[in-house]
């Protein structure tokens, strides 16, 4: 019995081995169909933002925030670190982004990953007002389409690290607007989500033609008041040849003694040039970086410069047929970039470097323009360069003779814009006088700018200008004092105590209302040069809002109107030819008696009536809105000539009204 107790309790283990595992099995397919099947109360997750979006995503993402010394209860500093994302979900490339960031806490800007300022600036700067990104190594965006969705490819993410003022965490200093600026593109406003996050998802404009980007490998070239050219004619494994060329567009833009400035973003150096020099030839950031140690054959000590942003400058005329620093077409004009209008070879300048490259870029196709491009000049106005973009290559004349013409190995175009920065004073003024009226309204108290330490001035920089006597405008302002204040006396006005600045501008203009009769009037401007520096080929242009079209003749100068955005309201005058020359402030006969001497050109301008009837010459429309010297807008007094008929009409119109005034009076 023990036996067969033992057989059937084995018999029962096996047959019970098959029934557990095929239970077990059963219980595992039952949970794995029950995790399978979703539950009622479980809905998927939703996408997000950016899913939503078909065209391109912008986000502002702040990610931390810290107190940084030093300690001020009243204007603390916190360092901001955050992220912008500029992310493609369109069905097209998107060329060159550029993404705006209307900072709001009085930023400053301290380092960027994968983007440069559009304007040029260098790091660390303060972007308090708003800035512009623009892509940087890589400025383009590939779509989803084209990359099967590899979001690297469609992606680029700018790390952001600054300062910010008043911010304290755990508040987030957010911009209060983020936008993609890139040319055929429409943004709505940016939207907040959370603490941290400003979005926007902008969409292809409709009104914007965009079948030229789409279509062709390279953008459009783009217009602008200055346009610099940056063509690789020749490259080479560790080496290339750039030129640089300048055009001026703009009718009224010009460049004189122009320094060009730029960053190197990948160690490169300038080994040599031909039409243009570094102002600063030094090698010595070579000889102690990576350069010395790649190139150890090179001597360089004929290494021109080897600054990361160096400063290039014009080479004189003299240089223009030199075999070794000239022999270059637009060279050699002590840098002078004229109008068109002016003479059209004189608006160009170019130069030529060739550039050592460094590891990794030792290959032929590897070459990367310099960023954050600046051009400014003498008594110009100021402009700026937006980054260099990729276009077709330019072409250039077969230097063999042959009727062909050779393209460059690749080129990129950086537009620059005339600004007026709001921090930046004009360099030029203008002074009013006229026949009804004995006194000239001087250049406006520190008109060009004044020294900011207030404690050195024994001037008052607030006070306005006093009028003052005619021949007062042939002498320096420090010789004026004695003039104004007789003239002050004579005319029975106060002298304030300090007596205003001067005007502190290296160029002012006298406008002189000369005459005004039934058919017509004439005026008379002077130019008068109070720098150091002669000013050749010099050109104003004045502007008439409502009395140009009646310019006859500039009788000293060349004269001739100029339609300017579609309007022909301003008076462009240039001198003759060999009087083209506005010599600098010189000694006078006895310099030890004699105050200083300004360089001065005058005309004559005569206008008629006939095409202006009703125009007011005396109450305004004969003195200009707009004057530029050298394409820098001047600075014009705040107040008109005035004649003693007017005052006595205001006099009169006042005797009038006492009766009425009176008869109120007695009535309240």
């Amino acid at each position: 019995r023990k036996l067969d107790f033992k057989v059937q309790t084995m018999n029962l283990g096996l047959n019970f081995i098959p029934r557990l595992l095929l239970l077990l099995s059963l219980l595992v397919a039952s949970i794995s169909l029950t995790a399978s099947q979703p539950k009622g109360d479980i809905k998927p997750a939703p996408p997000s933002d950016s899913d939503l979006c078909n065209g391109v995503f912008v986000s502002y993402t702040h990610t931390k925030g810290s107190k940084i010394p030093p300690n001020d209860s009243t204007n603390q500093p916190y360092r901001f670190e955050s992220v912008v994302a500029v992310l493609n979900h369109g069905r097209d490339e998107l060329k060159a982004w550029r993404v705006f960031v209307k900072f709001a806490h009085r930023e400053i800007l301290v380092s960027a990953s994968n983007a440069v300022l559009s304007d040029g600036s260098s790091l660390p700067v303060g972007v308090g007002n708003g800035t512009e990104f623009a892509g940087y190594p890589s400025s383009d965006l590939k779509s989803a389409i084209q990359t099967a969705g590899d979001v690297t490819q469609m992606q680029a993410l700018v790390e952001l690290v600054g300062t910010q003022f008043g911010v304290a965490p755990p508040n987030v200093p957010l911009p209060t607007n983020i936008t993609l600026v890139t040319d055929g593109w429409k943004c709505p406003k940016a939207t907040q989500k959370g603490k941290n996050v400003l979005q926007v998802c902008c969409m292809p404009d409709p009104d914007y033609n965009i079948t030229d980007v789409i279509d062709k490998e390279f953008l459009p070239r783009q217009s602008g008041d200055l346009t610099i050219m940056y063509d690789v004619t020749r490259s080479y494994a560790d080496n290339y040849i750039a030129q640089v060329t300048m055009e001026n567009n703009n009718p009224l833009g010009r460049l004189d003694n122009w320094k060009l400035s730029f960053d190197w973003m990948r160690d490169e150096f300038i080994d040599s040039m031909k039409g243009a020099y570094p102002s600063l030839v030094d090698s010595s950031d070579c000889i102690d970086g990576p350069q010395a140690k790649y190139y150890q054959g090179l001597d360089f000590s004929n290494v021109l410069s080897c600054a990361r942003r160096p400063t290039i400058i014009d080479l004189p005329p003299t240089k223009y047929n030199d075999s070794a620093y000239g022999f270059k077409p637009f060279c050699c004009r002590n840098g002078t970039i004229l109008p068109r209008s002016m003479d059209p070879s004189k608006s160009i300048s170019a130069f030529e470097m060739k550039v050592n490259k460094m590891p990794p870029d030792l290959n032929i196709s590897a070459l990367t323009p310099p960023q954050n491009w600046r051009i400014n000049g003498t008594i110009n106005p100021d402009y700026k360069c937006g980054p260099p973009v990729r276009v077709s290559p330019s072409q250039f004349v077969d230097p063999s003779g042959l009727p062909s013409n050779r393209t460059a190995f690749a080129s990129w175009q950086v537009v620059c814009n005339i600004t007026q920065p709001k921090d930046v004073s004009p360099r030029c003024c203008v002074s009013y006088s006229a026949y009804f009226n004995d006194s000239v309204v001087p250049c406006k108290t520190c008109a060009c700018g004044c020294a900011s330490n207030s404690a050195a001035r024994t001037c008052s920089a607030t006070s306005p200008a006093l009028l003052i006597p005619p021949q007062a405008l042939l002498v320096p302002f420090e010789n004026r004092t004695i003039l104004t204040v007789q003239w002050s006396a004579i005319k029975h006005q106060p002298v304030p105590n300090p007596m205003p600045c001067g005007d502190n501008c290296g160029v002012s203009i006298n406008w002189h209302l000369a005459t005004d009769y039934r058919g017509g009037w004439t005026a008379r401007i002077t130019i008068f040069n109070w720098g150091e520096t002669n000013l050749a080929d010099w050109f104003t242009a004045i502007q008439l809002k409502n009395a140009a079209p009646g310019f006859e003749k500039a009788y000293s100068f060349n004269g001739t109107t100029l339609g300017i955005n579609g309007e022909n309201n301003t008076i462009f005058m240039e001198g003759l030819p060999g009087l083209n020359y506005l010599v600098a402030e010189r000694d006078g006969v006895d310099p030890l008696k004699n105050p200083r001497v300004p360089g001065k050109q005058q005309s004559v301008i005569s206008f008629t009536k006939k095409l202006t009837p009703g125009i007011n010459v005396r109450g305004g429309d004969g003195f200009p809105s707009k004057v530029f010297f050298n394409g820098e807008e001047c600075s014009l007094p705040s107040i008109l000539p005035s004649s003693n008929s007017h005052q006595w009409r205001h006099v009169s119109a006042l005797l009038m009204a006492l009766p009425v005034l009176a008869l109120l009076f007695l009535r309240v």
